[in-house]
C-alpha cells in the first residue's frame, strides 16, 4: 500500500529550516564516515529509506536513486507517485516506474527530507542473485552534487564533507582533473594505446560497472580489440536488459602520470548502448574494476576530480578463465553429522568405555548456480550446463563460501586444475576443468 508520510511526526518545524529543498545535509557536523563493502569492485552503502534500512549501489552513472528488489519488505512506503518509464543500457524496452516524491533518505549522517526517487517493480532487475547480498536500489547524482565525497577504495569508506567547509591537502602524489558533465553524469580525459598511437578518450566516471573499460568500437578512429584478439561474452546487465560484447585487451590507459599497463576493456555492442550514445563526444567508461586502484576526491561543486594511487594500482588486471558466471540462487538444506557424549547413569555401561552418540544439524545456506557459459571456454567443454549448482570446488565446500570467493578462483593461474562437484535435477555430478586464458 502506498501512502503519504506525515513529516510533521519525525520532525519539529524549526529543524525544517535546515535542509534545502531535495538536497543532502549534514545537520551536526562537517563531515561524516561511512563504511561501504566492495563487492565485485562496486560500492554498496547502507541507506536508510521512510524508516526502512537497505542496501545500495553508490553508481555516478545514475542522475536520481532507483529503488527496485522491495517485494519482500512490506514496512516501506513511498510517496506522491506518479507512473513514469525509465531507459538504460541494454537493448530491451523501457521500464515502467513508478516516480515518488517527498521521501526520506538517511545516510550515515546525512539527511534528505525531500527526495526523489524511481521504484522499479520488475523483478528481473535485481543485482542481489550477481553480487550475493541484498542489494534494494542505486543512487549517485542526489548525494555527490551536495558534498565533496572521498572514495577510500583502499579502506573502504566514504567521507561526506561540506563543500563550504573542505579543505584540500597538499598532496604531491595525487593528480587534480576537469570534469565535465552530461545528464548530471561525470566525465574525464584520459589516453589510451590500442595499437601504436596514443588516442584521446572522453569517459562516464562509472562507479557502477565493474569492469576496467568500456570502449566505442570505431574501427576508422582506432578503437577496436587490439590485434584483433578478443572473445564475446556477457558484459553488464541495465535497465533495458543484457549487455553483450567483446573483451579485449589494450596496452596502455592514462590518466595524466598515471599509466596502467595491459587494461581490460569490454566494447559492448552497439544495440545495447545505443542510449549512452546519445552523448556523441563520449568514448566509453571507466570504472570499478580502474577505480578501485585509487583513492578519490568526487568534487561536482568545482568540476572536478582528484585522484591517488593506492596499493591496489599494480594489481594485473585479469579475466574470468572458466567461462562461468555465478548467481547466488536459492538455498539448499545442508546436514551435518554432530557428535555427542551423552550423560549417562546407565550402571550396566561399561565404566572404562566413553559411548558416543550422533545427531544431525540441518541449516539452511546459499545455493550457487551457473547463470550463464561462456562459449568454448574450458567450463562449457567439460560439459558444465546452466542451472548446475555448484556443491564444492577442490574439495572446499561452497556453502563455507561467498559468491565472490568462487569468482575470484575462477580467475586465478593458467592451466590451474578446477575439481567441481555439482548437482545436476537433484543427481550428483564431478567435472574437472584446468582455467585458461580466454584471448589465448
Amino acid at each position: 500500500m502506498l501512502r503519504n508520510y506525515t513529516l510533521a511526526l519525525l520532525f519539529s518545524i524549526c529543524s525544517l529550516f535546515i535542509f534545502g529543498q531535495n538536497s543532502f545535509n549534514l545537520p551536526r557536523a562537517n563531515s561524516d564516515k561511512i563504511r561501504f563493502q566492495l563487492i565485485d569492485n562496486l560500492i554498496i552503502v547502507p541507506v536508510e529509506v521512510n524508516g526502512v534500512e537497505l542496501s545500495f549501489l553508490l553508481d555516478t552513472g545514475v542522475s536520481k536513486p532507483i529503488l527496485f528488489n522491495i517485494t519482500n519488505i512490506d514496512t516501506l512506503q513511498v510517496n506522491n507517485v506518479e507512473t513514469v518509464y525509465l531507459r538504460g543500457l541494454g537493448g530491451g524496452e523501457p521500464v515502467e516506474a513508478l516516480k515518488s516524491q517527498n521521501n526520506l533518505f538517511k545516510i550515515g549522517n546525512a539527511i534528505n527530507i525531500d527526495q526523489d526517487i524511481f521504484v522499479v517493480f520488475d523483478n528481473s532487475i535485481n543485482f542481489t542473485p550477481r553480487l550475493g547480498i541484498p542489494v534494494h536500489g542505486i543512487i549517485g547524482f542526489d548525494l555527490f552534487r551536495d558534498f565533496i565525497v572521498e572514495i577510500n577504495y583502499s579502506s573502504k569508506y566514504l567521507r561526506l564533507n561540506k563543500p563550504e567547509s573542505f579543505l584540500y591537502k597538499n598532496c604531491k602524489k595525487c593528480e587534480s582533473f576537469n570534469l565535465s558533465f552530461y545528464n548530471n553524469k561525470p566525465y574525464i580525459n584520459g589516453t589510451v594505446k590500442i595499437e601504436t598511437e596514443n588516442l584521446p578518450v572522453k569517459l562516464l566516471i562509472d562507479t557502477g560497472s565493474s569492469d576496467a573499460l568500456w570502449l566505442f568500437e570505431e574501427e576508422s578512429k582506432g578503437m577496436k580489440p587490439l590485434n584483433n584478439k578478443y572473445f564475446d561474452d556477457f558484459i553488464g546487465k541495465g535497465l533495458s536488459g543484457s549487455v553483450y560484447g567483446k573483451r579485449s585487451k589494450i596496452k596502455s590507459f592514462s590518466l595524466k602520470s598515471f599509466v596502467l599497463k595491459n587494461v581490460n576493456v569490454a566494447f559492448p555492442d552497439s544495440t545495447s548502448i545505443s542510449y549512452a550514445k546519445k552523448h556523441e563526444e563520449r568514448n566509453g567508461s571507466i570504472s570499478g574494476e580502474l577505480l578501485k586502484r585509487f583513492n578519490i576526491i568526487m568534487d561536482y561543486k568545482n568540476a572536478r576530480v582528484t585522484l591517488k594511487k593506492n596499493n591496489k594500482f599494480k594489481s594485473p588486471f585479469s579475466y574470468n578463465k572458466s567461462g562461468i558466471i555465478l548467481e547466488q540462487d536459492g538455498i539448499r538444506v545442508i546436514k551435518e553429522k554432530q557428535s555427542v557424549i551423552p550423560e549417562s547413569n546407565n550402571e550396566s555401561r561399561d565404566a572404562n568405555t566413553i559411548y558416543v552418540d550422533y545427531k544431525f544439524k540441518y541449516s539452511l545456506m546459499p545455493a550457487f548456480k551457473i547463470a550463464e557459459l561462456r562459449l568454448d571456454s574450458p567450463a562449457v567443454r567439460a560439459g558444465l550446463l546452466v542451472g548446475d549448482v555448484i556443491i564444492s570446488v577442490n574439495g572446499k565446500s561452497t556453502y563455507t563460501m561467498k559468491l565472490q570467493d568462487l569468482v575470484e578462483i575462477f580467475s586465478g593461474e593458467n592451466n590451474k586444475l578446477i575439481r567441481l562437484e555439482i548437482e545436476r535435477n537433484y543427481i550428483p555430478m564431478r567435472i574437472n576443468f584446468r582455467l585458461e586464458d580466454p584471448l589465448k
